[in-house]
């Protein structure tokens, strides 16, 4: 058994780049930054920021294209993806990517960047990339309703009388 599985909460460092193909399918390209605080030996405060490549295909594309901009923080559910080719000058070049399955837009709608350009913005998507065995196709992911929470009956006191007996198998 193996597991590929990442989640990232971060903020997008530039614009994503999007890219449309031949069959009409788009490719967006996002820079996205983590960062990580703690205190060093000598009780300072450092911040340690990774960059990642996040390759968004189809729907999530769209949905990177019309709301996500530079300083949009996003949670990115995916999988590990690493690559090689050869470059004009024949060097082996390696690149490791996270293939996204899921995007959600993160924050209140005044913090997005996207949102500022007068576009009207639908209540924060989440929409979720096709996988093996899940029948949607970038659709919206559904909303779970809220469990209902049991209501606890009205106990009267005067009907809770201790006669030492005990109900207990012990």
């Amino acid at each position: 058994m193996s597991l590929n599985k990442v989640l990232l909460i971060g903020n997008v460092g530039k614009d994503p780049e999007i890219r449309h193909l031949q069959g009409g399918a788009a490719v967006a390209t996002i820079t996205l930054a983590t960062s990580e605080r703690y205190r060093d030996r000598n009780g300072e405060t450092r911040e340690m920021t990774e960059w990642h490549t996040v390759i968004a295909w189809r729907q999530l594309a769209e949905l990177a294209e019309n709301y996500i901009r530079k300083g949009s923080q996003i949670y990115v559910e995916g999988r590990i993806r690493s690559r090689s080719w050869d470059d004009q000058n024949g060097q082996k070049r390696y690149v490791t990517e996270i293939q996204a399955d899921t995007i959600q837009l993160l924050g209140r709608r005044s913090d997005n960047p996207a949102s500022q350009q007068g576009s009207q913005q639908p209540q924060q998507p989440r929409y979720n990339q096709p996988s093996y065995g899940q029948p949607s196709y970038g659709q919206p992911a559904p909303q779970q309703p809220a469990p209902q929470q049991p209501t606890t009956p009205m106990v009267n006191p005067a009907d809770l009388t201790d006669d030492g007996t005990d109900d207990l198998p012990f």
